[in-house]
């Protein structure tokens, strides 16, 4: 009697890669890097040319000397990791910081732990993060918007808009300098359009499922719409201020859809989604500082595992 052998899975291969998967991913952060340029002028290609290139290096510097293993920085997830991080930085933060950056996001936050598909959290939020904490001044003092500004470290500065919750200013751009990303903040941050315009590419080409990104601006717009509208004359920002500032479509749209550090299933996505708008949420509002996404994708990011392992997706051919 023949016997049945059974191989390990994956039993069907798509044809995609890595390389596929991040060539996409660049092309949906596309528009949002000319309106960072736009805006930010040469600092923002400054920075974001330092973040990719040096986190090219360190990880290949890693991979050849220290753990002397395969080189595979030719499958784009570092200078993915370069570009998203120079996305989180102002566009006047000195280059040796940038460098510190990358080293950190590439060095401890992905390969300390052995590299791509083994990072328990997002390596350039790591990065962030840290520049965050050990250099608050730079990290936080932001360039006006100028068209193509020639300027770098000498560029002028301007509070985000974000500051308003803080007391920090009283005017705040236009709804419509909010949408098209006339406003201070980091380089790939402050164009909603161009953002959602890369959404939208990212769930076409299905590299990305509406899961995540939805969950968490749903929870964010109905909580601060909570508090807005019960209380208006403490709680001053509406929710499509709170949707169109900040991080937290950069965030919801291409850090917190990372596949390392997020859940497997939708149902699990939801869940993951919903905790990065709640804690974001009270980041914001009940926090000394005024955003908080990076710091809520990284704390669901611990959670991930969790979520994993107790909601599971039906079993094929099981009842239940």
């Amino acid at each position: 009697m023949d016997k049945l052998i059974i191989s390990p899975s994956p039993h069907v291969h798509s044809g995609d890669t890595i390389s596929n998967k991040m060539i996409g991913v660049f092309i949906a952060l596309l528009p949002a890097y000319v309106a960072g340029l736009y805006f930010f002028g040469l600092g923002a290609l400054i920075i974001s040319v330092t973040a990719v290139l040096s986190c090219l290096l360190f990880e290949y510097l890693i991979q050849r000397f220290i753990l002397k293993g395969p080189v595979t920085i030719t499958d784009g997830s570092a200078a993915l990791t370069g570009l998203l991080l120079a996305f989180n930085l102002p566009s006047n933060l000195p280059v040796w910081i940038v460098i510190i950056g990358s080293l950190v996001a590439i060095g401890i936050a992905k390969m300390s732990f052995g590299g791509l598909g083994n990072n328990p959290f997002n390596p350039a939020l790591v990065g962030r993060v840290f520049l965050l904490i050990s250099f608050p001044a730079q990290m936080t003092t932001w360039p006006k918007p100028v068209p193509w500004n020639p300027a770098y470290l000498d560029a002028v500065t301007a509070a985000t808009p974000l500051a308003l919750l803080k007391g920090q200013i009283t005017e705040i751009p236009s709804a419509l300098n909010l949408f098209l990303g006339n406003m201070g903040g980091s380089i790939g941050e402050v164009s909603a359009l161009a953002l959602l315009i890369g959404f939208i590419y990212l769930l076409i080409r299905k590299i990305i499922t509406w899961h995540i990104p939805v969950s968490i601006l749903f929870t964010v717009f109905v909580f601060t719409g909570i508090l807005h509208y019960t209380n208006p004359e403490t709680y001053i920002g509406t929710p499509v201020f709170h949707l169109l500032t900040g991080g937290i479509l950069l965030g919801a749209i291409f850090m917190a859809t990372d596949y390392v550090t997020s859940p497997m299933n939708p149902r699990g996505m939801l869940l993951y989604g919903l905790g990065i708008g709640v804690i974001t949420v009270l980041i914001r509002v009940f926090g000394s500082y005024p955003e908080g996404v990076s710091f809520a994708i990284l704390i669901m990011n611990a959670f991930t595992p969790l979520i994993n392992k107790y909601i599971k997706p039906k079993r094929f051919g099981s009842p239940e």
